[in-house]
Protein backbone atom coordinates (compact mmCIF):
# COMPACT_ATOMS: atom_id res chain seq x y z
CA UNK A 1 0.00 0.00 0.00
CA UNK A 2 1.43 3.37 -0.99
CA UNK A 3 2.03 5.47 2.12
CA UNK A 4 -0.12 8.53 2.68
CA UNK A 5 2.51 11.25 2.44
CA UNK A 6 2.87 14.87 1.45
CA UNK A 7 5.31 15.93 -1.24
CA UNK A 8 7.35 17.99 1.20
CA UNK A 9 7.90 14.86 3.26
CA UNK A 10 9.26 13.05 0.22
CA UNK A 11 11.66 15.88 -0.52
CA UNK A 12 12.74 15.87 3.13
CA UNK A 13 13.20 12.11 2.92
CA UNK A 14 15.46 12.58 -0.08
CA UNK A 15 17.46 15.13 1.88
CA UNK A 16 17.92 12.68 4.76
CA UNK A 17 18.89 9.89 2.37
CA UNK A 18 21.38 12.04 0.47
CA UNK A 19 22.97 13.16 3.75
CA UNK A 20 23.41 9.55 4.84
CA UNK A 21 20.93 9.98 7.71
CA UNK A 22 18.06 7.77 6.51
CA UNK A 23 18.86 4.86 8.84
CA UNK A 24 19.56 6.89 12.01
CA UNK A 25 17.41 5.64 14.91
CA UNK A 26 14.63 8.10 15.68
CA UNK A 27 11.51 8.45 17.76
CA UNK A 28 8.36 10.54 17.31
CA UNK A 29 5.21 11.05 19.34
CA UNK A 30 1.61 11.83 18.48
CA UNK A 31 -0.43 13.92 20.91
CA UNK A 32 -2.95 16.74 21.33
CA UNK A 33 -1.37 20.12 22.05
CA UNK A 34 -4.55 21.05 23.91
CA UNK A 35 -7.65 19.14 24.78
CA UNK A 36 -10.30 19.39 22.08
CA UNK A 37 -13.69 20.96 22.75
CA UNK A 38 -12.62 23.42 25.44
CA UNK A 39 -9.90 21.44 27.14
CA UNK A 40 -11.93 18.35 27.99
CA UNK A 41 -10.36 14.87 27.79
CA UNK A 42 -10.24 13.09 24.44
CA UNK A 43 -10.60 9.50 23.27
CA UNK A 44 -7.74 7.93 21.33
CA UNK A 45 -9.02 6.17 18.22
CA UNK A 46 -7.82 5.02 14.81
CA UNK A 47 -5.03 2.79 16.13
CA UNK A 48 -6.16 -0.42 14.42
CA UNK A 49 -6.46 1.29 11.04
CA UNK A 50 -3.04 2.89 11.48
CA UNK A 51 -1.47 -0.49 12.27
CA UNK A 52 -2.99 -2.05 9.17
CA UNK A 53 -1.46 0.70 7.05
CA UNK A 54 1.92 0.16 8.68
CA UNK A 55 1.81 -3.54 7.89
CA UNK A 56 1.15 -2.73 4.21
CA UNK A 57 3.57 0.23 4.04
CA UNK A 58 5.58 0.09 0.79
CA UNK A 59 6.03 1.84 -2.55
CA UNK A 60 5.01 -0.21 -5.59
CA UNK A 61 6.73 0.08 -8.96
CA UNK A 62 3.85 2.31 -10.09
CA UNK A 63 4.26 4.48 -6.99
CA UNK A 64 7.97 4.91 -7.62
CA UNK A 65 7.37 5.75 -11.27
CA UNK A 66 4.91 8.46 -10.24
CA UNK A 67 7.33 9.89 -7.67
CA UNK A 68 9.95 10.18 -10.41
CA UNK A 69 7.54 12.47 -12.23
CA UNK A 70 6.87 14.82 -9.29
CA UNK A 71 10.20 15.00 -7.44
CA UNK A 72 12.83 17.41 -8.76
CA UNK A 73 14.65 16.20 -11.87
CA UNK A 74 17.94 16.38 -9.96
CA UNK A 75 16.81 13.55 -7.63
CA UNK A 76 19.28 10.69 -7.93
CA UNK A 77 18.07 7.42 -9.44
CA UNK A 78 19.47 5.49 -6.49
CA UNK A 79 16.94 7.17 -4.21
CA UNK A 80 14.06 5.69 -6.19
CA UNK A 81 15.71 2.28 -6.00
CA UNK A 82 15.89 2.80 -2.24
CA UNK A 83 12.18 3.72 -2.03
CA UNK A 84 11.29 0.49 -3.83
CA UNK A 85 12.83 -1.47 -0.93
CA UNK A 86 11.30 0.59 1.86
CA UNK A 87 8.87 -0.90 4.39
CA UNK A 88 8.01 -0.63 8.09
CA UNK A 89 9.78 -3.80 9.22
CA UNK A 90 12.18 -1.81 11.44
CA UNK A 91 9.43 0.31 13.00
CA UNK A 92 8.10 -0.18 16.53
CA UNK A 93 4.84 1.42 17.61
CA UNK A 94 3.54 1.68 21.16
CA UNK A 95 0.27 3.31 22.07
CA UNK A 96 -2.55 3.51 24.56
CA UNK A 97 -5.29 0.93 23.90
CA UNK A 98 -7.81 2.26 21.41
CA UNK A 99 -10.69 3.97 23.17
CA UNK A 100 -8.55 5.19 26.10
CA UNK A 101 -9.01 8.63 27.60
CA UNK A 102 -6.05 10.90 26.79
CA UNK A 103 -5.08 14.41 27.82
CA UNK A 104 -3.28 17.35 26.23
CA UNK A 105 0.51 17.08 25.92
CA UNK A 106 0.48 13.35 26.75
CA UNK A 107 1.72 11.17 23.84
CA UNK A 108 -0.81 8.49 23.04
CA UNK A 109 1.19 6.95 20.21
CA UNK A 110 4.98 6.58 19.90
CA UNK A 111 6.92 5.54 16.80
CA UNK A 112 10.53 4.33 16.74
CA UNK A 113 12.53 3.33 13.70
CA UNK A 114 14.80 4.63 10.94
CA UNK A 115 14.62 8.42 10.73
CA UNK A 116 13.43 8.53 7.12
CA UNK A 117 10.56 6.10 7.74
CA UNK A 118 9.56 7.74 11.03
CA UNK A 119 9.26 11.07 9.23
CA UNK A 120 7.33 9.59 6.30
CA UNK A 121 4.79 8.08 8.70
CA UNK A 122 3.75 11.47 10.04
CA UNK A 123 0.99 12.19 7.54
CA UNK A 124 -0.21 8.57 7.44
CA UNK A 125 -0.70 8.34 11.19
CA UNK A 126 -2.10 11.84 11.62
CA UNK A 127 -4.62 11.25 8.84
CA UNK A 128 -5.82 7.96 10.33
CA UNK A 129 -5.72 8.86 14.03
CA UNK A 130 -6.67 12.55 14.04
CA UNK A 131 -10.15 12.42 12.55
CA UNK A 132 -10.94 9.13 14.29
CA UNK A 133 -10.03 10.50 17.71
CA UNK A 134 -11.99 13.70 17.21
CA UNK A 135 -15.15 11.95 16.02
CA UNK A 136 -14.95 9.44 18.89
CA UNK A 137 -14.39 12.27 21.36
CA UNK A 138 -17.30 14.29 20.04
CA UNK A 139 -19.53 11.21 20.14
CA UNK A 140 -18.49 10.55 23.74
CA UNK A 141 -19.55 14.08 24.65
CA UNK A 142 -22.98 13.43 23.16
CA UNK A 143 -23.16 10.18 25.12
CA UNK A 144 -22.31 11.93 28.40
CA UNK A 145 -24.87 14.67 27.77
CA UNK A 146 -27.62 12.28 26.69
CA UNK A 147 -27.15 10.03 29.71
CA UNK A 148 -27.23 6.23 29.77
CA UNK A 149 -30.90 5.72 28.85
CA UNK A 150 -31.38 7.78 25.67
CA UNK A 151 -30.43 5.94 22.48
CA UNK A 152 -28.13 7.72 20.03
CA UNK A 153 -28.16 7.09 16.29
CA UNK A 154 -25.56 8.43 13.85
CA UNK A 155 -27.29 9.65 10.66
CA UNK A 156 -24.57 11.76 9.01
CA UNK A 157 -24.04 9.78 5.79
CA UNK A 158 -25.70 12.24 3.39
CA UNK A 159 -23.65 15.22 4.60
CA UNK A 160 -20.37 13.47 5.35
CA UNK A 161 -16.99 14.20 3.80
CA UNK A 162 -17.35 11.55 1.11
CA UNK A 163 -17.83 7.79 1.61
CA UNK A 164 -14.58 7.30 3.55
CA UNK A 165 -15.44 10.12 5.93
CA UNK A 166 -18.94 8.70 6.35
CA UNK A 167 -17.67 5.23 7.23
CA UNK A 168 -15.14 6.66 9.67
CA UNK A 169 -17.82 8.81 11.31
CA UNK A 170 -20.10 5.80 11.73
CA UNK A 171 -17.33 3.60 13.11
CA UNK A 172 -15.81 6.08 15.54
CA UNK A 173 -19.10 7.54 16.73
CA UNK A 174 -20.00 3.96 17.71
CA UNK A 175 -16.74 3.73 19.67
CA UNK A 176 -17.60 7.02 21.36
CA UNK A 177 -20.89 5.62 22.66
CA UNK A 178 -23.53 5.82 19.92
CA UNK A 179 -25.92 2.87 19.75
CA UNK A 180 -26.82 2.75 16.05
CA UNK A 181 -25.98 4.05 12.59
CA UNK A 182 -28.21 4.58 9.57
CA UNK A 183 -25.21 3.77 7.32
CA UNK A 184 -25.90 0.23 6.10
CA UNK A 185 -22.39 -0.17 4.63
CA UNK A 186 -20.91 0.64 8.05
CA UNK A 187 -23.28 -1.92 9.53
CA UNK A 188 -22.10 -4.53 7.04
CA UNK A 189 -18.38 -3.80 7.38
CA UNK A 190 -18.16 -3.18 11.13
CA UNK A 191 -21.14 -4.96 12.63
CA UNK A 192 -22.64 -1.73 14.02
CA UNK A 193 -26.37 -2.08 14.74
CA UNK A 194 -28.32 -0.36 11.94
CA UNK A 195 -31.49 1.67 12.47
CA UNK A 196 -33.50 3.89 10.18
CA UNK A 197 -36.78 5.77 10.06
CA UNK A 198 -39.41 6.69 7.52
CA UNK A 199 -38.21 9.28 5.00
CA UNK A 200 -40.02 12.57 4.29
CA UNK A 201 -39.80 11.75 0.58
CA UNK A 202 -41.74 8.52 1.11
CA UNK A 203 -44.58 10.34 2.83
CA UNK A 204 -44.61 13.17 0.29
CA UNK A 205 -44.84 10.69 -2.60
CA UNK A 206 -48.42 9.77 -1.60
CA UNK A 207 -51.39 12.05 -2.22
CA UNK A 208 -54.44 9.91 -1.50
CA UNK A 209 -55.58 6.64 0.03
CA UNK A 210 -56.41 5.34 -3.46
CA UNK A 211 -52.66 4.83 -3.92
CA UNK A 212 -52.45 2.29 -1.08
CA UNK A 213 -52.33 -1.38 -1.97
CA UNK A 214 -54.32 -3.19 -0.76
CA UNK A 215 -57.11 -0.61 -0.72
CA UNK A 216 -58.32 0.91 2.55
CA UNK A 217 -61.43 2.97 3.33
CA UNK A 218 -60.96 6.77 3.35
CA UNK A 219 -60.34 8.59 6.61
CA UNK A 220 -60.52 12.22 7.75
CA UNK A 221 -56.91 13.45 7.82
CA UNK A 222 -54.14 14.51 5.47
CA UNK A 223 -54.82 11.72 3.06
CA UNK A 224 -51.40 11.57 1.49
CA UNK A 225 -49.69 11.23 4.87
CA UNK A 226 -52.22 8.70 6.08
CA UNK A 227 -51.76 6.74 2.86
CA UNK A 228 -48.00 6.72 3.38
CA UNK A 229 -48.38 5.50 6.96
CA UNK A 230 -50.80 2.77 5.93
CA UNK A 231 -48.59 1.66 3.06
CA UNK A 232 -45.53 1.53 5.30
CA UNK A 233 -47.44 -0.37 7.99
CA UNK A 234 -48.62 -2.93 5.44
CA UNK A 235 -45.06 -3.38 4.20
CA UNK A 236 -43.38 -3.40 7.63
CA UNK A 237 -46.02 -4.30 10.22
CA UNK A 238 -43.41 -5.21 12.84
CA UNK A 239 -41.30 -2.07 12.25
CA UNK A 240 -43.84 0.69 11.81
CA UNK A 241 -42.54 4.11 12.84
CA UNK A 242 -44.28 7.40 12.09
CA UNK A 243 -42.43 10.48 10.86
CA UNK A 244 -44.82 13.09 12.22
CA UNK A 245 -43.69 16.49 10.91
CA UNK A 246 -43.98 16.29 7.13
CA UNK A 247 -47.11 18.44 7.37
CA UNK A 248 -48.40 19.28 10.86
CA UNK A 249 -47.58 17.19 13.92
CA UNK A 250 -50.71 18.00 15.96
CA UNK A 251 -53.37 18.17 13.22
CA UNK A 252 -52.09 15.43 10.95
CA UNK A 253 -48.97 13.48 11.81
CA UNK A 254 -49.87 12.37 15.32
CA UNK A 255 -53.57 11.53 14.62
CA UNK A 256 -52.60 9.58 11.51
CA UNK A 257 -49.92 7.66 13.41
CA UNK A 258 -52.29 6.77 16.24
CA UNK A 259 -54.94 5.56 13.80
CA UNK A 260 -52.54 3.26 11.96
CA UNK A 261 -50.77 2.07 15.12
CA UNK A 262 -54.11 1.17 16.75
CA UNK A 263 -55.13 -0.72 13.62
CA UNK A 264 -51.85 -2.65 13.76
CA UNK A 265 -52.55 -3.38 17.43
CA UNK A 266 -55.79 -5.11 16.47
CA UNK A 267 -53.79 -7.31 14.10
CA UNK A 268 -51.29 -8.23 16.80
CA UNK A 269 -48.45 -5.81 15.95
CA UNK A 270 -46.80 -2.99 17.90
CA UNK A 271 -45.57 0.27 16.40
CA UNK A 272 -41.91 0.86 17.29
CA UNK A 273 -41.89 4.66 17.58
CA UNK A 274 -42.35 8.14 16.16
CA UNK A 275 -39.82 10.69 14.91
CA UNK A 276 -39.69 14.48 14.86
CA UNK A 277 -37.38 16.40 12.55
CA UNK A 278 -38.37 20.05 13.01
CA UNK A 279 -39.80 22.57 15.43
CA UNK A 280 -39.45 22.72 19.21
CA UNK A 281 -38.41 19.11 19.71
CA UNK A 282 -38.49 19.11 23.52
CA UNK A 283 -41.94 20.72 23.79
CA UNK A 284 -43.40 18.57 21.02
CA UNK A 285 -42.07 15.41 22.66
CA UNK A 286 -43.97 16.26 25.86
CA UNK A 287 -47.18 16.99 23.96
CA UNK A 288 -46.85 13.77 21.96
CA UNK A 289 -46.30 11.74 25.14
CA UNK A 290 -49.49 13.20 26.63
CA UNK A 291 -51.49 12.18 23.56
CA UNK A 292 -49.97 8.68 23.51
CA UNK A 293 -50.80 8.20 27.18
CA UNK A 294 -54.36 9.42 26.70
CA UNK A 295 -54.76 7.24 23.61
CA UNK A 296 -53.38 4.18 25.40
CA UNK A 297 -55.70 4.72 28.35
CA UNK A 298 -58.79 5.35 26.21
CA UNK A 299 -58.30 2.32 23.98
CA UNK A 300 -56.87 0.16 26.79
CA UNK A 301 -53.53 -0.35 25.07
CA UNK A 302 -50.93 0.08 27.88
CA UNK A 303 -47.85 -0.18 25.68
CA UNK A 304 -49.00 2.88 23.74
CA UNK A 305 -47.88 5.10 26.63
CA UNK A 306 -44.25 4.06 26.20
CA UNK A 307 -43.91 4.28 22.42
CA UNK A 308 -40.36 5.65 21.87
CA UNK A 309 -40.03 9.22 20.64
CA UNK A 310 -37.02 9.93 18.42
CA UNK A 311 -35.77 13.34 17.27
CA UNK A 312 -33.27 14.64 14.71
CA UNK A 313 -32.58 17.97 12.92
CA UNK A 314 -29.04 19.36 13.43
CA UNK A 315 -28.69 18.13 16.99
CA UNK A 316 -25.87 19.78 18.95
CA UNK A 317 -24.52 19.61 22.49
CA UNK A 318 -26.66 22.66 23.25
CA UNK A 319 -29.72 20.76 21.99
CA UNK A 320 -29.09 17.92 24.45
CA UNK A 321 -28.68 20.36 27.31
CA UNK A 322 -31.96 22.03 26.39
CA UNK A 323 -33.73 18.66 26.26
CA UNK A 324 -32.58 17.96 29.81
CA UNK A 325 -33.51 21.41 31.12
CA UNK A 326 -36.98 21.21 29.62
CA UNK A 327 -37.70 17.69 30.84
CA UNK A 328 -38.30 16.27 27.39
CA UNK A 329 -39.82 12.85 26.70
CA UNK A 330 -37.20 11.99 24.07
CA UNK A 331 -35.99 8.36 23.92
CA UNK A 332 -33.71 8.38 20.85
CA UNK A 333 -31.63 11.09 19.19
CA UNK A 334 -30.36 11.04 15.62
CA UNK A 335 -27.17 13.04 15.13
CA UNK A 336 -25.74 13.89 11.74
CA UNK A 337 -24.10 17.08 10.55
CA UNK A 338 -22.67 18.31 13.83
CA UNK A 339 -21.06 15.00 14.71
CA UNK A 340 -19.31 14.68 11.36
CA UNK A 341 -18.21 18.26 10.70
CA UNK A 342 -17.39 19.65 14.15
CA UNK A 343 -14.08 17.75 14.48
CA UNK A 344 -12.75 19.34 11.30
CA UNK A 345 -11.78 22.50 13.16
CA UNK A 346 -7.98 22.54 12.64
CA UNK A 347 -7.19 23.84 16.11
CA UNK A 348 -8.49 20.61 17.62
CA UNK A 349 -6.12 18.24 15.88
CA UNK A 350 -3.22 16.06 16.94
CA UNK A 351 0.44 16.77 16.15
CA UNK A 352 3.34 14.42 15.43
CA UNK A 353 6.81 15.51 16.50
CA UNK A 354 10.31 14.04 16.60
CA UNK A 355 11.58 13.64 20.17
CA UNK A 356 14.87 11.82 19.57
CA UNK A 357 17.32 11.25 16.71
CA UNK A 358 20.40 9.03 16.92
CA UNK A 359 20.21 8.88 20.72
CA UNK A 360 20.02 12.66 21.15
CA UNK A 361 16.78 14.21 22.45
CA UNK A 362 15.01 16.69 20.16
CA UNK A 363 13.29 19.82 21.40
CA UNK A 364 11.02 22.17 19.51
CA UNK A 365 11.46 25.49 21.29
CA UNK A 366 9.21 28.40 20.34
CA UNK A 367 7.88 31.53 21.98
CA UNK A 368 4.56 29.73 22.31
CA UNK A 369 5.11 27.35 25.23
CA UNK A 370 2.10 25.27 24.16
CA UNK A 371 4.02 24.30 21.00
CA UNK A 372 7.16 23.28 22.87
CA UNK A 373 7.76 19.53 22.77
CA UNK A 374 8.92 17.29 25.61
CA UNK A 375 12.24 15.72 24.52
CA UNK A 376 13.44 12.14 24.69
CA UNK A 377 11.83 8.71 24.45
CA UNK A 378 9.46 8.36 27.35
CA UNK A 379 7.31 6.02 29.37
CA UNK A 380 3.87 7.34 30.30
CA UNK A 381 2.19 6.52 33.59
CA UNK A 382 -1.30 7.26 34.87
CA UNK A 383 -1.56 7.83 38.62
CA UNK A 384 -4.76 6.96 40.52
CA UNK A 385 -6.08 8.13 43.87
CA UNK A 386 -7.70 6.04 46.61
CA UNK A 387 -11.13 6.52 45.04
CA UNK A 388 -9.92 4.89 41.80
CA UNK A 389 -9.88 8.12 39.78
CA UNK A 390 -6.85 9.10 37.69
CA UNK A 391 -5.45 12.35 39.06
CA UNK A 392 -2.24 12.87 37.04
CA UNK A 393 -0.36 11.57 33.99
CA UNK A 394 3.39 11.36 34.47
CA UNK A 395 6.05 11.33 31.75
CA UNK A 396 9.41 9.76 32.58
CA UNK A 397 12.49 9.07 30.50
CA UNK A 398 12.49 5.54 29.21
CA UNK A 399 15.54 4.51 31.25
CA UNK A 400 14.04 5.64 34.56
CA UNK A 401 12.69 3.06 37.02
CA UNK A 402 8.92 2.72 37.16
CA UNK A 403 7.14 4.50 40.00
CA UNK A 404 5.37 2.29 42.54
CA UNK A 405 2.01 2.52 44.27
CA UNK A 406 2.36 4.16 47.68
CA UNK A 407 5.71 5.74 46.73
CA UNK A 408 6.08 9.51 47.15
CA UNK A 409 6.98 11.09 43.81
CA UNK A 410 8.55 14.49 43.24
CA UNK A 411 7.21 15.82 39.96
CA UNK A 412 7.02 19.00 37.88
CA UNK A 413 3.56 19.80 36.53
CA UNK A 414 3.63 21.21 33.00
CA UNK A 415 2.97 24.93 33.10
CA UNK A 416 4.48 25.18 36.58
CA UNK A 417 8.15 24.60 35.79
CA UNK A 418 9.43 26.67 38.70
CA UNK A 419 7.71 24.49 41.26
CA UNK A 420 7.82 20.88 42.38
CA UNK A 421 4.93 18.83 43.65
CA UNK A 422 4.84 15.71 45.77
CA UNK A 423 2.22 13.06 45.07
CA UNK A 424 1.56 9.56 46.38
CA UNK A 425 -0.45 7.41 43.95
CA UNK A 426 -2.56 4.53 45.19
CA UNK A 427 -2.24 2.80 41.82
CA UNK A 428 0.19 3.28 38.93
CA UNK A 429 -0.70 2.25 35.37
CA UNK A 430 1.71 2.11 32.43
CA UNK A 431 -0.35 3.55 29.59
CA UNK A 432 1.40 2.29 26.47
CA UNK A 433 1.55 -1.19 25.00
CA UNK A 434 3.73 -2.27 22.09
CA UNK A 435 1.43 -2.99 19.15
CA UNK A 436 3.76 -3.18 16.14
CA UNK A 437 7.22 -4.70 15.76
CA UNK A 438 9.21 -6.37 12.94
CA UNK A 439 6.59 -5.44 10.37
CA UNK A 440 3.71 -7.14 12.18
CA UNK A 441 0.99 -6.35 14.69
CA UNK A 442 2.24 -8.01 17.88
CA UNK A 443 -0.65 -7.38 20.29
CA UNK A 444 -4.16 -8.82 19.84
CA UNK A 445 -6.50 -6.06 18.73
CA UNK A 446 -9.91 -5.89 20.40
CA UNK A 447 -13.17 -6.01 18.49
CA UNK A 448 -15.14 -2.84 17.84
CA UNK A 449 -17.63 -3.56 20.66
CA UNK A 450 -14.69 -4.19 23.01
CA UNK A 451 -13.13 -0.84 22.06
CA UNK A 452 -16.49 0.84 22.62
CA UNK A 453 -16.81 -0.77 26.05
CA UNK A 454 -13.25 0.23 26.98
CA UNK A 455 -14.00 3.84 26.01
CA UNK A 456 -17.02 3.97 28.31
CA UNK A 457 -15.06 2.42 31.18
CA UNK A 458 -12.19 4.89 30.64
CA UNK A 459 -14.59 7.81 30.80
CA UNK A 460 -16.38 6.46 33.85
CA UNK A 461 -13.11 6.29 35.82
CA UNK A 462 -12.60 10.05 35.55
CA UNK A 463 -13.59 12.14 38.52
CA UNK A 464 -16.71 14.26 37.91
CA UNK A 465 -14.57 17.42 37.93
CA UNK A 466 -12.41 16.13 35.06
CA UNK A 467 -15.29 14.51 33.18
CA UNK A 468 -17.57 17.53 33.01
CA UNK A 469 -17.88 18.96 29.51
CA UNK A 470 -17.91 22.68 30.27
CA UNK A 471 -14.95 24.24 32.04
CA UNK A 472 -13.56 20.94 33.31
CA UNK A 473 -11.01 21.07 36.07
CA UNK A 474 -7.54 21.06 34.43
CA UNK A 475 -6.02 17.60 34.51
CA UNK A 476 -2.37 17.75 35.68
CA UNK A 477 0.30 16.36 33.38
CA UNK A 478 3.74 16.16 34.94
CA UNK A 479 7.33 15.14 34.22
CA UNK A 480 9.84 13.50 36.51
CA UNK A 481 12.76 15.43 37.98
CA UNK A 482 15.16 13.78 35.54
CA UNK A 483 13.05 14.68 32.51
CA UNK A 484 12.55 18.20 33.86
CA UNK A 485 16.31 18.56 34.24
CA UNK A 486 16.83 17.46 30.62
CA UNK A 487 14.16 19.86 29.38
CA UNK A 488 15.66 22.76 31.33
CA UNK A 489 19.16 21.96 30.07
CA UNK A 490 18.03 21.88 26.42
CA UNK A 491 16.05 25.09 26.77
CA UNK A 492 19.00 26.93 28.27
CA UNK A 493 21.36 25.63 25.58
CA UNK A 494 19.13 26.97 22.81
CA UNK A 495 18.25 30.35 24.23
Amino acid sequence: MAPLADLYQLTAAYGQWRAGRAALPAAAELFFRRGPFGGAPALAAGLAQGLRCLRAFRFSAADVAYLRSVLPSTTEDAFFDYLATLDASEVTVSAVPEGSVVFARVPFLQVKGPLLVVQLLETTLLCLVNYASLVATNAARFRLLAGPDVKLMEIGLRRAQGPDGALSASKYSYIGGFDYTSNILAGKLYGIPVRGTVAHSFIMSFSSLEEVQPRTPPQKANRGELAAFVSYAITFPRDFQGLLDTYCVRRSGLPNFCAVALALQQLGYRAIGVRLDSGDLAQQSKEIRQVLRACGAHFQVPWFETIPIAVSNDISEQSLEEFQREGSEIDMIGVGTNLVTCPLQPSLGCVYKLVEVNGSPCLKLTEDEEKMTIPGTKTIYRLYDAAGHPFMDLMALEEEPSPSAGQELVVHVLGQFGETSKVVPTTVETLHRTYFRDGQVCEPLPSLPEVRSHAQVSLSLLSPAHRQLHQPQPYPVAVTEKLHHLLTKLRQARQ
